[in-house]
């Protein structure tokens, strides 16, 4: 007997206007018949029009279905039929909730969520309640990292989600029915099934059902980005990104994207507000008493490891020497920010625009950190120097990479701009953890990713792993860039000799933020996995002024 065709979602919401709101929802069915009934007694229908993700695929190293192991039934990255069905509701009235629920057919089966309700873009003055978060990529902590959201706030407004979703963008599994139970769509409708084991104690987390009542606003993280396609496993690809104009000169100018990388399944998964220049992947958007700028600010990943067969941020393989398709071109970056670049033209225009001029609250997500104490943040936000030496003959015997400080994109181009704008707060991601940073003239740094895991801070005894006798000088202490964090103003954790802590990075505890719209502050609240009983505990709390 074969199971009832399910939705592979429930609707979520996106793109709100002063009088509509985007719904959209996945099948792995083509189906017909996909509509959204809404209004008094769901008595208005509007059509859904339906695409196809084109690179959504799963591998050996997926975790749905039968495999719970590498391997057990994908052994290589195989494409999986998935639907995105998007409808616009429209004639809406700000601030009044109307009910929703989406069907959808196949063959006689009638499928249908339950019913949840929508609103469209909030007018100016409505206190709003929103969540941030970041860095997801399907980790142990984040269902009940997003249930206690529900638990301790409530109903939200809407999310800023700073980059980092899921952790291998083409992989389905993990945007929809990852078998572990915590994959990104599920954590965050409250449809997740993640058991931790704490002592034996066990505790499935639901996530929270946030996302179809709230329009979710994301920019692009490293882990939005695949390579060059179809070089093994998805992982593979994954780690295969190269600079445009190497693969340019490699491959030419066919299929470009293709041989260096490609944001295409974010882009199809998600329906954002626009800029002309950058598409989806850079855009402003005013909501409530807000106006958001979101950036795309992120690099390549690479292991800080100076071992002989690191593909590394600041080192080549000694066996990918004399292969130049092989090199990993250090931490490269994927979008130009520095001056001049499109996009910070187009930054420059939209901190001069009366949206945010005239917005109470002026706020910019990145993924990226300016400020932290993580790890990520070394080497600089710069374009990697190539240095290659050589042997007399000729010949390579290494090549390493240096990233000069004092070119740093974002503390040396983008934040003297958004100080002089007056922009209240940073929002951003990346290096899982918790820390806050406030600039001399006031502008607040946030950034609250260690939702799911922690890599660790660098601080006390914990140092970065950086490398020793290169030209540059790289940070093993600290934010390499000059602030010291802010101590949480509430209930700090106590670290060595009962010491408080200015940070939180930890695989137990995880952490949210919430923006009050309403009162300007903005809170972060901690919960401990290893007493699931527990309630989460706010920590910190600062006012943008």
């Amino acid at each position: 007997m074969t199971s009832p065709p399910q939705l592979l979602t429930d609707p979520f919401l996106q793109l709100p206007t002063e009088t509509s709101v985007r719904v959209v929802w996945f099948t792995e069915f083509a189906g017909s018949g996909h509509i959204v009934a809404y209004g008094k007694n769901l008595s208005q229908t509007a059509i859904a029009t339906t695409t196809q993700l084109r690179r959504t695929r799963e591998d050996q190293q997926s975790r749905v279905g039968n495999q719970t192991q590498d391997g057990q039934v994908y052994q290589n990255s195989v494409p999986r039929d998935i639907w995105r069905h998007e409808a616009e509701i429209t004639g809406l009235t700000p601030n009044t909730p109307v009910s929703y629920r989406v069907t959808s057919v196949r063959e006689d089966d009638r499928i249908s969520s339950n019913v949840f309700t929508l609103t469209p873009k909030p007018s100016p003055g409505k206190p709003l309640k929103i969540l941030l978060t970041s860095d997801h990529q399907i980790k142990p902590m984040v269902a009940a990292n997003l249930q206690k959201v529900v638990e301790t706030v409530g109903r939200v407004d809407a999310v800023w989600f700073a980059g980092d979703l899921v952790n291998i963008g083409d992989r389905a599994s993990e945007w929809f029915d990852d078998n572990r139970g915590g994959a990104f769509f599920p954590c965050l409708q409250g449809r997740a099934n993640y058991e931790m084991n704490n002592n034996g104690v066990k505790t499935i987390y639901t996530g929270g059902e946030i996302i179809q009542h709230a329009p979710m606003f994301t920019c692009i993280g490293n882990h939005e980005i695949m390579g060059r396609y179809a070089r093994g496993g998805l992982n593979d690809e994954f780690d295969a990104t190269i600079p445009r104009a190497v693969a340019l000169n490699l491959y030419g100018q066919e299929s470009l994207k293709d041989n260096s990388y490609n944001t295409d399944t974010y882009e199809e998964i998600f329906t954002l507000p626009q800029s002309q220049e950058g598409g989806k992947t850079y855009y402003a958007v005013s909501f409530g008493d807000v106006r958001l700028v979101v950036l795309y600010a992120t690099n390549m990943w690479r292991t800080p490891n100076l071992d002989a067969e690191a593909r590394g941020r600041y080192r080549e393989r000694e066996k990918d020497l004399n292969t130049p398709e092989n090199w990993g071109y250090g931490q490269h970056i994927y979008e130009p920010i520095a001056k001049g670049s499109t996009q910070y033209n187009w930054l420059v225009q939209e901190l001069n625009k009366p949206e945010f001029q005239q917005a109470k609250y002026k706020v910019v997500m990145l993924h990226h950190p300016p400020h932290t104490l993580g790890g990520n943040i070394v080497p600089a936000y710069t374009e990697p120097v190539q240095i290659i030496e050589r042997d007399v003959d000729g010949s390579i015997k290494a090549i390493r990479y240096e990233y000069p400080k004092d070119a740093d994109y974002l503390i040396r181009d983008v934040i003297p701009l958004l100080e002089a704008a007056g922009v209240q707060l940073v929002f951003y991601g990346h290096s899982h953890l918790w820390n806050r940073f406030v600039s001399p003239s006031g502008m607040h740094f946030l950034e609250t990713s260690n939702v799911g895991n922690s890599y660790g801070a660098a601080w006390g005894g914990n140092k970065r792993e950086v490398p020793i006798g290169y030209k540059e000088h790289y940070a093993e202490l600290g934010d390499p860039n000059g602030l010291e964090p802010v101590v949480p103003t509430i209930v700090p954790l106590l670290g060595e000799g009962g010491k408080p802590m200015p940070y939180i990075a930890s695989n137990e505890i995880t952490v949210f933020s919430i923006f009050d719209t309403g009162t300007g502050r903005v809170s972060s609240y901690r919960f401990d996995t290893r007493k699931p009983d527990s309630d989460a505990m706010k920590f910190d709390e600062f006012e943008l002024k």
